[in-house]
């Protein structure tokens, strides 16, 4: 067969077949067109989930009348001439590809009159067959219509599905275009029947958020952080949900790329790694995220259908995205969960509350400073009764200093602390046996302060918004893998675990592979079981001891320990146990390191937990990406007893 030119009518539906997937992909190339026109009011109206017709309606600037017949030409276009042009595009639009596309493959009607205008003009085509001009009535702006969508290509017109189907991805396109530009009027009807309408806030009084609530709902909303992050030329604004409100699909993930939507698998990674430690197991993080840069930094001419884009330079937009999540699901339990400003300020020493002990009955009370941890003269301060209720069960102020692994090293020779209800009665008596106090607050402490521990298991606190729930293995997993990380990050220069040399060294049976492991590290001066804060030598062929372990774990079982490190160095080996695995590595070590179910914990460490989780980074999940509290508010609290009906 010799080679011969196409038809202009059968190029274009080729092109068609990429750029016009279904009715949804020629809705968002018709809306992107309003929004290059400078359009502040859309309307679209839909057939049959568009199938039958998508009309949209804009007040942009309009078309010449001698440039309606251009508009259904191929690589037609106002928006660029040049080669320079193209390598800095700002419009949404600029291949001159997607109207044409649409015409070839559809009844198409396109009325249009410019703002200086007396008259609107009108063309039609129908396939190939483009109409003469004509006059119409319309005020400034553009009607498109697009009536019977593959009506002339059958064959591909089976391929859409359901009504129901189709306009639910029409929906899907409307809601990704509303949603980066929420200084633009939108209204959504389909059938006849209005079904979203989102009309337009100020950008400049900082309200684009307000769409993001319109849109994604007031759950994402209320679980989301706002985001603001400037860099080199780089700025990443928009909100990202935290952990807790993580999805088994992608379906709430929008990026944005100077204001396009984008599928880019860049972006993607890096914001994956960013919730890495974070999220559990195959669930997926909500976000939605605006990138602005440099037109000229970033190629959007790669598919006719632009949702794809290739950065310039890739490592530095994947680093500037990843750090800037990073930092901000980082924030510390006390900072991101706060309780908020219209709630009553929280009071521990109300005589009413669950814990009311009163300042002025503590002998030499101190005025309370924002410390963290606690001193030993304020934990003695908050919890005198408890203190004295039982001395040999509880810590004495000398040693009530410190993080809870401070106060579990040194509370370890003691029995299980027990906490007697009769104590806080007979404090209750005498605080309303006295005068009014002056109470201490807790906007420093947003977890409050602990009151009681369930099945060894839970801790219960009450702050100001209510009650708080804490699951303190989880919690204290966080705060020793946040520790561990710190240490080999290089914080306070040492790029390596403190280590903590056993007075009596700890030896086991070690089959082939762990001593082998062991040996390899010794020959070739490997200094990872150093760096992670070992010291273990080799006793015999099979047997192994460990001398020194790290000093945050120095509570944890030694040789358990030690196993699963020399596993991890084994499988691996030292170089990728410390880069790829490191983080697998150390959430392993914390774990053995973090205080187990069914430890009965003083009052004092519970509230030394609290502490260090507001102090901590990602203290909301565990780094398995489970949460490590709940808030229970007085609200629910009350409608869970049915209090007020």
């Amino acid at each position: 067969m010799r080679i011969q030119l196409l038809p202009n009518q059968l190029i274009s539906q080729i092109a068609a077949g990429e750029v016009v997937e279904r009715p949804a992909s020629a809705l968002k190339e018709l809306l992107e067109n309003s929004l290059d026109a400078g359009a502040t009011d859309i309307q679209v109206s839909l057939l049959q989930g568009g199938v039958k017709q998508i009309k949209v309606t804009d007040n942009g600037s309009g078309i010449a009348q001698n440039d309606l017949a251009m508009a259904l030409t191929r690589h037609a276009t106002s928006k660029i001439a040049t080669l320079e042009e193209l390598e800095n595009v700002a419009s949404l639009g600029f291949r001159g590809e997607a109207l044409a596309s649409v015409a070839s493959v559809s009844r198409t009607i396109i009325a249009s009159r410019e703002q200086l205008q007396k008259h609107a003009w009108q063309i039609a085509s129908n396939g190939a067959e483009i109409s003469r001009l004509e006059p119409t009535a319309l005020d400034a702006g553009t009607i498109i219509e697009v009536n019977d969508l593959y009506f002339n290509t059958p064959a591909r017109r089976k391929f859409l599905k359901q009504e129901a189907t189709e306009f639910g991805h029409c929906e899907a396109a409307f809601e990704r275009i509303a949603l980066s530009n929420s200084d633009v009027n939108f209204t959504l009807q389909h059938n006849g029947r209005v079904i979203s309408r989102f009309a337009a806030v100020d950008k400049k009084l900082g309200q684009a958020n307000k769409r993001f609530l319109d849109i994604l709902g007031a759950e994402f909303y209320a679980e989301s952080i706002a985001l603001q992050e400037d860099a080199a030329g780089l700025k990443l604004w928009g909100a990202i949900a935290k952990p807790t409100f993580s999805r088994n699909s992608r379906d709430t993930q929008y990026a944005y790329v100077n204001g396009r939507f984008v599928r880019d698998k860049l972006l993607s990674h890096a914001i994956r790694q960013a919730y890495q430690d974070v999220l559990h197991h195959n669930r997926h993080p909500a976000y939605v995220l605006f990138l602005e840069l440099n037109p000229n930094l970033v190629d959007v001419n790669v598919h006719p259908a632009k949702t794809e884009v290739r950065f310039r330079d890739g490592q530095a937009i994947h680093r500037f995205v990843f750090h800037s999540l990073h930092k901000a699901l980082a924030t510390p339990t006390g900072v991101s969960n706060a309780a908020t400003a219209n709630q009553a300020q929280f009071n521990p020493f109300a005589p009413n509350s669950l814990n009311p002990v009163r300042p002025e009955l503590v002998e030499g009370y101190p005025k309370y400073q924002a410390q963290m941890p606690f001193s030993a003269q304020q934990n003695t301060a908050f919890y005198p009764t408890l203190l004295g209720s039982n001395g040999n069960h509880v810590l004495g102020a000398e040693q009530a200093e410190g993080t809870l692994s401070d106060l579990l090293t040194a509370n370890r020779q003691f029995s299980s602390p027990v906490c007697y209800a009769s104590e806080f009665e007979n404090i209750a008596e005498a605080n309303q046996s006295s005068g009014q106090p002056q109470y201490a607050t807790t906007e420093d402490f947003p977890l409050g302060f602990a009151v009681a521990q369930i099945h060894g298991v839970y801790i219960l606190a009450q702050n100001a918004a209510g009650l708080v729930v804490i699951d303190m293995h989880a919690a204290h997993e966080r705060i020793m893998y946040e520790q561990l990380k710190n240490a080999l990050d290089g914080e306070n220069g040492a790029q390596s675990v403190a280590m903590q040399p056993l007075l009596i060294p700890v030896s086991f049976n070690a089959d082939r592979l762990e001593v082998a492991a062991v040996q390899e590290a010794l020959t070739n001066n490997d200094s990872s079981l150093s760096q992670l804060g070992f010291d273990i030598a080799i006793l015999s062929p099979n047997t192994l001891a460990v001398r020194a372990v790290p000093v945050m774990l120095q509570n944890a079982d030694a040789v358990k320990l030690a196993r699963d490190v020399l596993k991890d160095l084994r499988e691996f080996g030292a170089s990728r146990a410390l880069t790829e695995r490191r983080n697998e590595l150390l959430g392993t070590m914390a774990c053995h390191a973090a205080v187990r179910a069914n430890r009965i914990l003083t009052i004092l460490e519970m509230n030394a937990l609290l502490r260090d989780m507001e102090a901590t980074e990602r203290s909301g999940m565990c780094n398995h990406g489970r949460p490590t509290w709940f808030q229970v508010s007085m609200s629910d609290l009350d409608k869970m007893f049915m209090r007020g009906k």
